[in-house]
């Protein structure tokens, strides 16, 4: 589930039909320092505006059904509990952005959520279903795995991978197969983000341990530790995120107020 379109972001759509984004002709951005690299804070300040203005754009069960965008596009993934909405929500500064359902593994859409200042979309953001649970039948598993597959091989918008893991219980045999399946791509050049969330049920020990044996997983990735009831490692995603979609900016200088 997830929170309706802002009347101010899109136009009333016909039923069954998905509000059309404001896109700007080539990506914008936060106008780069003017002399060198703005510190890592100005830049993760900057960072957490842009992604503040994340709005619900469209949902589809399939892989057809979403729209043919050309924004750069960044896709969360994981496992059903390991944290993916609240992460999503914690990155927007929103509460009710990415809904998790009461019963792991019944969100079953691709999600798609616009992010963009002064109203016009220069990036998007996609929840895909959280996969791995229990007692979800074995065919939409099977469909689902497909639909995910599908989507991280052929987007061709697509950005960057962030992938959800809870670090008590690390990558699983799930992940890893999520992990094959992108790992041509990533050696192309794709973007990847391992967040271990929940961080603020490890120990520095056991953190420090996570994420030495999470980097070992990784495939050329980035693993960061990810905590949003302390805020560890919010600021740090954020400007990883606004990079990946800026590399043009990313490369002057840094994002600015």
């Amino acid at each position: 589930m997830t929170s309706p379109p802002s009347p101010a972001r899109a136009a009333a759509a016909a039923p069954g039909t998905a509000p059309s984004p404001a896109v700007s002709p080539t990506p914008s951005a936060p106008a780069p320092a003017a002399a060198g690299a703005a510190p890592f804070a100005a830049r993760a300040r900057a960072a957490l505006g842009w992604l503040h203005t994340a709005h619900f754009l469209t949902s589809a069960p399939q892989l057809e059904h979403l729209p043919p965008l050309t924004l750069p596009e960044i896709a969360f993934v994981g496992r059903s509990n390991a944290g993916k909405s609240t992460a999503i929500n914690t990155l927007t500064q929103q509460k009710r952005l990415a809904f998790a359902s009461k019963t792991p593994g019944r969100t079953q859409h691709i999600n798609l959520f616009g992010v963009g200042k002064g109203q016009v979309d220069d990036a998007v953001l996609a929840d895909l279903p959280g996969y791995g649970y229990a007692a979800v039948p074995r065919e939409a598993k099977l469909r689902w795995q497909r639909v995910m597959g599908n989507y991280l091989v052929t987007r061709e918008t697509l950005r960057g991978v962030v992938l959800m893991v809870d670090p008590r219980l690390g990558l699983t045999e799930l992940d890893e197969i999520l992990l094959d399946v992108i790992r041509p791509r990533v050696e192309e050049g794709l973007n990847f983000l391992v967040l271990l969330t929940k961080a603020d049920k490890l120990s520095r020990s056991e953190g420090a341990k996570a994420l030495s044996i999470a980097r070992l997983q990784a495939g050329g990735g980035e693993v960061k530790l990810f905590s949003a009831l302390k805020r560890h490692g919010v600021d740090e995603a954020a400007e990883l995120l606004w990079r990946w979609t800026h590399a043009e900016n990313a490369a002057d200088g840094a994002a600015t107020d």
